[in-house]
């Protein structure tokens, strides 16, 4: 992955050629003072205009209604932030709510401060302007989302976005979904963006519509769910997750869902709802904290021993003492005591 492709990537970058296929969307410059105030670790105390609710679905054209938004940056979304929102979901109606996002997401901490972290060019990093992309708010079913994977302008793979649960329409349509997203990738992206290897993520309505979500790096800094990169990149085992093969184009794109219940698992960013320090320690991936962590423990059990050693002097030096006072209490008492012998004697 080089640098060049993160910058493809941005919001700004490719939301003009593809306008019509995606979500109406908004981009704000994001001023240095405002990335600033985001990496500080100060208390937010920010203040908002409550608007009223609305609904609304990716193809209304309605521009008279009132419209609230969901919040990006413009090259990551903030999935990892949004259980701590009072409605658990990206959904913005004032500037609290948007900050709220912000200051919470370790997403942004990390293309803020290594927005190249994966990129094996050596070349110098180049300048990223950075934007606040306001999208309008619509109701999307987790068990719609897939992610696509582009290698040389061809679609290799597809993926169930939601892989952590088990959706039995997925299961069962599984080529017409095949069918649908690749048609799409054909007739509009195809060729047209502006890498030949990249990640797009869509969104498939009820009426079998396909919708442009977001566009990511082909690389490891983008999760590759069901797939693996070593998968991806080397094009391995990836013809034979269809058993219909024979009915199947030589073309045509891998696909993967959940196929079970018994698959299901947590969803990974649960992990975000705890202190960082804390899944470093659980996952091992900093082992100087790791070490100084062991070495709390180590010195909370020296001190501890050492208590639990000077307590126990002290009680063996009570105990000496108690002893030593009981032992002079009964020669006291002896020594007041009357004598026998000739005094207590009588004659016959």
């Amino acid at each position: 992955m080089k640098k060049e492709q993160v910058l493809h990537c941005q919001f700004s970058a490719w939301y003009p050629l593809f306008r019509s296929l995606t979500i109406k969307s908004v981009i704000l410059p994001l001023p240095q003072n405002v990335k600033d105030y985001l990496l500080d670790d100060g208390t937010l105390v920010v203040s908002g205009r409550e608007d009223p609710p609305a609904h609304s679905q990716p193809d209304s054209d309605d521009e008279a209604e009132e419209i609230q938004w969901s919040d990006d940056e413009n090259t990551a979304t903030l999935t990892d932030a949004y259980w701590i929102a009072m409605n658990s979901s990206l959904k913005c109606k004032t500037l609290s709510d948007i900050f709220l996002l912000f200051k919470s997401s370790d997403f942004i901490t990390r293309d803020f401060t290594q927005p190249f972290i994966h990129c094996t060019d050596d070349s110098p990093d180049p300048c990223l302007e950075y934007e606040l992309v306001l999208r309008k708010w619509c109701e999307l079913i987790p068990g719609a989302e897939f992610r696509c994977f582009v290698k040389e302008n061809k679609l290799i793979g597809i993926s169930q976005r939601d892989y952590t649960q088990y959706y039995d329409h997925i299961s069962k349509q599984k080529e017409d979904i095949c069918r649908c997203i690749q048609d799409f990738f054909k007739k509009h992206i195809q060729y047209k963006f502006l890498d030949e290897d990249f990640v797009f993520d869509v969104y498939r309505d009820s009426r079998g519509k396909v919708w442009l979500i977001d566009f990511n790096p082909f690389g490891e800094v983008t999760d590759s769910l069901l797939f693996t990169w070593e998968e991806l990149i080397s094009e391995t085992n990836l013809r034979g997750d269809f058993s219909e093969g024979d009915a199947q184009e030589q073309d045509c794109p891998a696909f993967r869902c959940t196929d079970s219940e018994v698959t299901v698992q947590p969803s990974p960013y649960l992990s975000y709802r705890l202190p960082k320090d804390f899944v470093d320690l659980s996952t091992g991936e900093d082992a100087h904290k790791l070490i100084d962590f062991l070495k709390l423990v180590k010195s909370k059990k020296e001190t501890s021993k050492r208590m639990s050693d000077e307590s126990a002097g002290v009680q063996d030096q009570v105990r000496q003492e108690a002893t030593a006072t009981s032992r002079r209490r009964s020669w006291a008492a002896a020594s007041r005591s009357p004598r026998g012998g000739a005094g207590a004697g009588g004659c016959l």
